[in-house]
């Protein structure tokens, strides 16, 4: 028998589904790891690339760190929370509309249900049930009509976790350079390569890909980023000098 993601006897269910639910921060983490990693050795392969030296590695990588991350973090913030306004404009509109048209709410659940197969005494009972309960009646037009998942992320969290992300696996392809290290290019594809490897296998968790494929796709996408990036480096040298 193959093995399952988790159990399934009376007692685990009931536990499972008592537990209460947050939201996934993981596409924060994803989001933020993979474009730290990429930009920052992007910048380490343009000026290897341009004969550049190391302190300009330095220079231009914290720099990126600080503002690039930044930015991203208050992208992700201002997205995320643009979100979450969205959500609950549509709530106070969905909770408006069952105070002066209940039934015109109750048809719209009545289809819903209908739509999926739902017909008879089956259909009455489960359009009683939800529009005898207002939250529910709410969440789950919310859910149904506009497709808006019921746990919504905060804004701050989903900002704070891109730029920590960030900073996290950006700083990898610095490393050699920070401690002045013989061969610092060479430690620097060495690591970044593990650690696109890395989150590309993290991210399998999540996902229908096994862990070696999904870790191999994130590397490919990372070392295509390089590539570019050391070719236009090299080339602008050429150009330039």
């Amino acid at each position: 028998m193959k093995k399952l993601e988790h159990g399934h006897s009376k007692a685990e269910i009931i536990e499972r589904f008592e537990a209460v639910p947050s939201p996934s921060y993981l596409r924060d983490w994803i989001y933020g790891g993979i474009d730290g990693a990429v930009t920052t050795f992007a910048i380490v392969s343009g000026v290897v690339g341009g004969q550049l030296s190391s302190v300009v590695i330095l220079i231009l990588g914290f720099a990126n760190l600080l503002a690039d991350g930044f930015s991203m973090a208050a992208s992700n913030y201002l997205g995320t929370k643009a979100e979450m306004e969205q959500y609950h404009k549509l709530k106070a509109i969905e909770e408006k509309h069952i105070d002066i048209i209940p039934e015109g709410e109750r048809e719209e659940i009545r289809q819903i249900f209908q739509n999926k197969g739902l017909k008879g005494d089956a259909l009455d009972m489960v359009v009683n049930e939800i529009t005898s309960n207002k939250s529910l009646w709410v969440k789950t037009m919310l859910q149904e009509e506009y497709g808006l998942p019921l746990l919504i992320r905060t804004p701050l969290k989903s900002a704070c976790y891109t730029f920590l992300a960030f900073l996290i696996f950006g700083l990898i392809p610095l490393f050699p350079y920070v401690f002045n290290m013989s061969n610092a290019f060479f430690w620097s594809n060495i690591g970044t390569g593990i650690t696109f490897f890395i989150i590309g296998s993290i991210k399998s968790h999540w996902s229908s890909k096994s862990w070696l494929n999904s870790g191999i796709e994130t590397f490919i996408i990372g070392v295509i980023t390089a590539v570019l990036a050391y070719g236009i480096g090299l080339i602008l040298h050429y150009l330039v000098m």
